[in-house]
């Protein structure tokens, strides 16, 4: 008997199990097993691998995370997707490659030196939209004579833009390196600047104590400061001057 066909679609609906399964005492179970399991096997249980428990309960199996396919491929969202990301060749697309040949035993994402002009990923994508301006002009004339023969154009404009794109997609890996560059900069300079800030308010903060602490008195005012102030039977200060009569009565309102 054959085997029933596979069917797949676009946005698949989420597996039975997730609702079912899942709950919180069987979670809660499922903890418990694998603590007591990478406690007999500390060699085994690594956070860089997904271990796989044994003799693990039929309603519990659902809960541990599948092993690493054994091809390396998995279908999600309608899709083929691989464990290592790996830019193809335009050949395996069944494309032709209209730039040059890559030199043996360079890597698409090595930057190529200076003087290897033939191989400028900048002016090969310049010459491929240049081309492909072109072929748009000489698309434009044949449709407007013959409609049906623009079939031969379409297919050109399709090899040029797609190596155009993969032209763009060899440069992905220097974009991530330069943007992550950028963004280490611009957080140490950031950095930089808080640090500078902090070091200015201190130096001010220092300055304002230095001068608090070079200020001194004349000497007959530490002499008045210094000696006992003259008080009346009642204990009110005794003042010649008026002015400071009033200040003094101020003090006792």
């Amino acid at each position: 008997m054959a085997e029933p066909t596979q069917t797949s679609s676009t946005f698949p609906n989420p597996p039975d199990f997730l609702w079912r399964q899942f709950t919180p005492d069987k979670t809660a179970r499922f903890e418990e097993a694998k603590k007591a399991w990478e406690a007999a096997n500390p060699d085994a249980a690594s956070p860089q691998t997904v271990p796989q428990i044994p003799d693990l309960p039929n309603d519990l199996r659902h809960l541990q995370p599948p092993p690493e396919p054994a091809d390396g491929t998995w279908r999600s969202l309608g899709g083929v997707w691989t464990l290592q990301d790996v830019l193809p060749n335009i050949e395996d697309w069944g494309m032709q490659r209209l730039e040059p040949a890559k030199p043996n035993g360079t890597h698409p994402t090595t930057t190529p030196s200076a003087d290897d002009t033939n191989h400028d990923r900048a002016l090969n994508l310049k010459r491929l939209a240049k081309s492909a301006l072109l072929n748009f002009l000489e698309f434009v004339g044949v449709a407007s004579i013959d409609p049906d023969g623009i079939s031969e154009k379409t297919d050109d404009i399709e090899t040029i833009l797609i190596n155009m794109h993969h032209g763009i997609n060899e440069y992905r890996p220097h974009q991530a390196r330069e943007s992550l560059i950028q963004t280490m900069q611009n957080r140490l300079d950031q950095i930089r600047a808080e640090t500078a800030a902090i070091n200015a308010v201190t130096d001010k903060g220092k300055r304002v104590l230095e001068g608090l602490g070079s200020i001194g008195l004349p000497a007959g005012k530490e002499e008045e400061d210094s000696a006992p102030a003259k008080t009346d039977g009642l204990g009110a200060p005794i003042v010649d001057d008026a002015d400071e009569v009033w200040e003094a009565a101020a003090l006792w309102t």
